[in-house]
């Protein structure tokens, strides 16, 4: 039975500590708001008053917290409970380049390190389903892959470049506000039109949105701009788009549209719509 702790106990760090605790596992947590901490008590985990003291004696200790900021200032405060030798787990979205210095800091401390981002809801953490991204050295990712691999149906580890997963973890992010701002402004235009939300989310199934971001998402990856559906064109059916939501607030066609203008301007619209991401590829 492992001995670890949960720092930050919101709505996925609370999922995986009660997880944790149910597989048997020694589980310590904290949290800025106690009551938080408290409310796990029936799972058999143990509220500690500051990290230090959740931190004491683990083998592991994972972070589920808010931002860099409040990450540096957990560790910090945790770093008199640190046991030698123990493995800090950070499933935090953090920033890149702060995460990379974060683990080249701790590196030369000798403190061992991992950045372990997550595709994953509170009712997936309890399942241990989704997935975890891994950065960071490959003998401390030996040393714990196999306990990682009990927290999710699917763990990637992408090497030893710190901040790798990071970055991936935000791009999976983008695509998921993204995806929620297009689909709000798809429900926008059904509304406007007397057309059942649950009719226009379901006409979607029509097209692979699959197939859309693997050919398509590859194409512009590749700088591969040929017509298929060209810019011009697309333009047009944005602002039939806009104008059918009538004075209804859109999220994200509006930006969509200047992007495309400023495109089409620069001598863009015979080129296929993905040249959306012409800069990305170019820059």
């Amino acid at each position: 039975m492992a001995k670890i702790a949960f720092l930050g106990t919101g709505l996925l760090g609370a999922a995986f500590a009660e997880a944790a605790a149910v597989r048997g596992d020694s589980v310590t947590v904290w949290n800025r708001s106690a009551d938080k901490a408290r409310a796990l008590a029936s799972f058999g985990v143990i509220a500690a008053v500051s990290p230090a003291d959740a931190v004491r004696d683990c083998a592991r200790v994972h972070l589920v917290l808010k931002d860099d900021d409040v990450v540096e200032a957990v560790l910090a405060a945790a770093g008199p409970g640190l046991a030698a030798g123990a493995v800090i787990v950070d499933h935090t979205t953090t920033l890149p380049e702060r995460t990379a210095a974060r683990a080249a800091r701790f590196a030369t401390q000798g403190v061992k390190y991992l950045h372990c981002p997550v595709f994953m809801g509170p009712p997936a953490a309890r399942k241990a389903l989704g997935s975890m991204m891994v950065s960071g050295p490959q003998a401390v990712f030996d040393e714990v892959k196999t306990e990682l691999a009990k927290m999710t149906a699917r763990l990637e580890y992408y090497g030893e470049r710190s901040d790798l997963s990071a970055v991936k973890k935000l791009c999976g992010n983008a695509a998921i506000i993204g995806v929620s701002a297009l689909l709000a402004d798809i429900l926008t235009i059904a509304q406007a039109n007397g057309v059942r939300g649950e009719e226009a989310i379901a006409a979607l199934g029509l097209f692979d949105i699959n197939s859309t971001i693997s050919g398509r998402g590859m194409n512009m990856a590749k700088g591969n701009f040929a017509p298929s559906f060209e810019l011009t064109m697309a333009r047009k059916d944005v602002r039939l788009m806009i104008e059918t939501a009538g004075a209804r607030p859109l999220a994200a066609l509006p930006a969509i549209a200047a992007r495309m203008d400023q495109l089409i301007a620069a001598g863009h619209g015979a080129q296929d719509a993905s040249v959306l991401g012409i800069d990305a590829v170019q820059g």
